[in-house]
């Protein structure tokens, strides 16, 4: 009960509502004050098949146009326990009889979905990578080959073409099972295939060393100044002729600045966080170490502060 304007009774008076009809009537005249209103509230009713099942859900999936049917096909559930019905039953035998042909698709659109989600990556990366993988196996020529390689790769490839790189070794830490050398060799074949089927070269986009920077920095706890400046390092570190690769670079990046800082990280920890190998880093820090007064931000360090730095 509320209460409401009633033009007959020219008042404020109670209304109540009738749901089934979707009415408001006043309670002292009976005049509808509104009619077939529409109930916007949520409603809480429980659709599924089973009785311990309390989500209110009651709407399928969106639409997937990479497979046949949209991913709108019915599915028949399995009826509760004996007392299910024989119909049903014996529908849901025929429909496992009948092949789907978009059954292997639909593991792999899951299984990438799995390791988009494990590695934090937008739902962008994710439809990029299926539909690479859609073109693949379009081509039949994924048989025989390492299913589990193949997936991560056109993960890979789809987060550099997203401008959202990631390592192989992330990549290869969610790829249940498969090797660096299986990825790599999987990207390669992939992006083959792909340019020989559309008759020109595939576009990867470019790997930066501050595209990695950023994920390095949160994971070894560095503050914001540290990650400014390390910022600011990487980017002036691009006009320099470094023969490194570019997560080298934001590694080596990292262990400099993190030297002229209070809070110093030792090579193991941004070993650890970066994926890049200890000997690789003091490399790397060896080809930057002449160039530190230019990398570094005279906001950050001094000139007399970069004695600080050790001496590859």
């Amino acid at each position: 009960m509320s209460d409401s304007f009633c033009p007959d009774c020219k008042k404020q008076t109670e209304v109540a509502f009738d749901h089934s009809a979707g009415d408001t009537v006043c309670t002292e005249c009976g005049l509808v004050l509104e009619a077939h209103s529409v109930d916007e509230t949520s409603e809480w009713r429980t659709f599924a098949n089973e009785s311990n099942d309390n989500d209110p859900v009651r709407v399928g999936g969106p639409s997937n146009p990479l497979l046949t049917d949209g991913g709108l096909s019915t599915v028949i559930a399995k009826p509760n326990g004996a007392q299910g019905d024989f119909l049903s039953s014996s529908l849901g035998r025929w429909q496992n009889r009948g092949s789907n042909p978009d059954r292997s698709l639909i593991l792999a659109f899951r299984t990438i979905a799995n390791m988009a989600d494990r590695l934090g990556l937008v739902a962008t990366i994710k439809d990029r990578a299926n539909e690479i993988y859609k073109k693949v196996e379009d081509l039949k020529s994924i048989r025989g080959r390492n299913q589990d390689a193949i997936l991560a790769a056109c993960l890979y490839i789809a987060c550099r073409q997203e401008d959202r790189p990631r390592t192989v070794k992330e990549i290869c830490s969610v790829a249940n099972g498969a090797t660096k050398k299986e990825i790599g060799r999987a990207k390669e074949f992939i992006v083959k295939q792909l340019e020989v089927e559309m008759g020109q070269s595939m576009e990867m986009g470019t790997i930066h060393a501050g595209d990695f920077l950023r994920r390095f920095c949160s994971t070894l706890g560095m503050n914001n100044q540290a990650v400014k400046a390390a910022q600011e390092a990487v980017q002036r570190s691009e006009e320099l002729d470094i023969r490194r690769s570019p997560i080298s670079i934001a590694a080596a990046v990292i262990y400099m600045i993190t030297q002229l800082s209070e809070d110093k990280k030792p090579l193991k920890d941004i070993s650890l966080a970066t994926g890049v190998a200890e000997g690789t880093i003091r490399n790397s820090y060896k080809d930057l170490y002449p160039y530190a007064s230019r990398l570094i931000p005279n906001t950050y360090a001094k000139e007399e502060d970069l004695k600080n730095l050790c001496t590859p």
